[in-house]
């Protein structure tokens, strides 16, 4: 494809003034980056002088004793702890198993277990009437036959309430009737 001499000398032109704004432009990131240099010493700088002694001093202050105090809190819970579970929960648990040991003993012995056995039966009976009178124990009604056939009928009722409900809202198109209009009399 050949280009005419007017078409050649643009693009010959436009060729210059690229390659003039790419010039221009490497002096530009040249320049910025130049710039961003010492930008980043001078933020180094302010850095290492002004922040960096301030943040040490703020943890030397703030940070370290607070957190030694938090140490010297949990050292101060822990032994608390420690003393509550060797003084009271130690000596509660050995005495109730010690309890549990003698009493199991206890009922290992024959004569014990038939004293007890023959004691039990009648003991029970008596305690329980003297209780009733005393009126330590109360009696318990039993529940007869009324209070089953009450609950069945209460049962039946609320099924019936309940059908009636589902009859009364239930959606059944056979009970609209179309309006029909009347026929224009000929």
């Amino acid at each position: 494809m050949e280009l005419s001499r007017k078409r050649r000398r643009e693009i010959k032109k436009l060729r210059r003034e690229a390659e003039g704004v790419w010039d221009e432009q490497r002096e530009v990131l040249e320049h910025a980056a130049s710039i961003l240099r010492d930008a980043s010493r001078q933020a180094a700088s302010v850095a290492r002088d002004d922040v960096a002694p301030r943040v040490r001093s703020t943890y030397e202050k703030r940070v370290v004793p607070t957190v030694e105090a938090g140490v010297d809190s949990v050292k101060h819970a822990a032994s608390a702890t420690r003393d509550r579970f060797v003084d009271d929960v130690i000596p509660a648990v050995t005495g109730a198993i010690g309890s549990a040991i003698a009493v199991l003993d206890v009922a290992r012995d024959k004569r014990i277990r038939d004293a007890l056995r023959s004691v039990s039966s009648t003991g029970r009976e008596l305690a329980t009437k003297a209780g009733q009178k005393v009126g330590l124990i109360e009696v318990k009604p039993q529940r007869g036959p009324g209070t089953y056939i009450l609950i069945g009928l209460g049962v039946v009722a609320t099924a019936a309430i309940a059908y009636a409900a589902w009859q009364t809202l239930r959606a059944d198109d056979d009970l609209w009737v179309e309006e029909v209009e009347p026929d224009p009399i000929s």
